[in-house]
């Protein structure tokens, strides 16, 4: 009793029962490889929902090729039995409560992401100050790259204590908002007219989506909001800016002056 029955468990592990899992750990990892190489590459080149569809099914494709290798591997390692089974995932869990704590947390946060789907690959989110596009979501972290293009590690973790803003939510939909600060001494009706004209003028303007522009008043400036829809959520940096050329170019033609947002004290 003084081994918990581990000495029987692993009695048949052989020479070639090992290298048989290690060629299916092999086989899986190189399946793993190629599917996060090819499905990201291809949903490049399709763009709308397809590619958001194709790029949620990486993590869950890979969590059920590891595990099928898993109960593949196991199997052939130790006689399929309700004891042997007890005791290597009681001796498996046991490891990583205590060896791998940090990691098997992440690990669970993970499997609960891909159940509850807060972010997929695809989604514009925003993580303790962090914005970007999730790339990838792996088995202990995901991947996002913000608008830089800086690759930033997101630990699953962080979903147990940390608010997260999903700007598209698995969708093609992403509003994009910008803000414009005028004087006050102007025919306001008029600005907001014109600049919901120049906002549907924008070729990246997916024009059949809402299109708001917002104005609010303060003693220093009126502030305007045009909020719109891109083509593509990738596009959102250069459809912002491409509103803002419009609305500027709108000031100009129309005399109005556009104010400073760093010279407007805070409320």
């Amino acid at each position: 009793m003084g081994d918990f029955g581990f000495k029987d468990t692993f009695s048949s592990i052989t020479s070639e029962a090992l290298l048989e899992a290690l060629i299916v750990v092999v086989a899986a990892s190189f399946l793993i490889m190629l599917m996060q190489r090819l499905i990201p590459a291809f949903a490049g080149k399709v763009g709308g929902k397809i590619r958001l569809y194709l790029l949620a099914s990486v993590p869950l494709l890979r969590l059920l090729i590891i595990v099928l290798t898993i109960v593949t591997v196991v199997p052939i390692l130790v006689e399929p039995s309700f004891e042997n089974m007890v005791a290597v995932f009681g001796a498996l869990g046991l490891a990583l409560g205590f060896a791998f704590k940090d990691y098997a947390n992440s690990l669970i946060a993970g499997i609960v992401t891909l159940y509850e789907m807060p972010y997929r690959p695809g989604d514009w989110i925003e993580v303790n100050g962090q914005y970007g596009e999730v790339r990838s979501i792996g088995t202990r972290a995901a991947e996002m790259v913000t608008l830089d293009d800086t690759v930033v590690v997101i630990p699953h973790s962080l979903l147990w204590d940390t608010l997260l803003a999903n700007g598209n939510d698995g969708t093609d939909n992403l509003m994009c908002v910008a803000e414009l600060f005028l004087d006050p001494n102007h025919d306001v009706a008029r600005i907001q007219n014109l600049f919901r004209d120049a906002v549907f003028t924008c070729p990246l303007t997916k024009t059949y989506q809402p299109v708001i522009v917002t104005v609010s008043a303060s003693d220093e400036a009126m502030r305007y909001r045009l909020k719109a829809y891109p083509l593509e959520p990738r596009e959102q940096a250069r459809f912002i800016s491409d509103l803002t050329a419009r609305a500027a170019a709108v000031c100009a033609n129309e005399g109005v002056r556009m104010v400073s947002r760093q010279l407007i004290a805070p409320a």
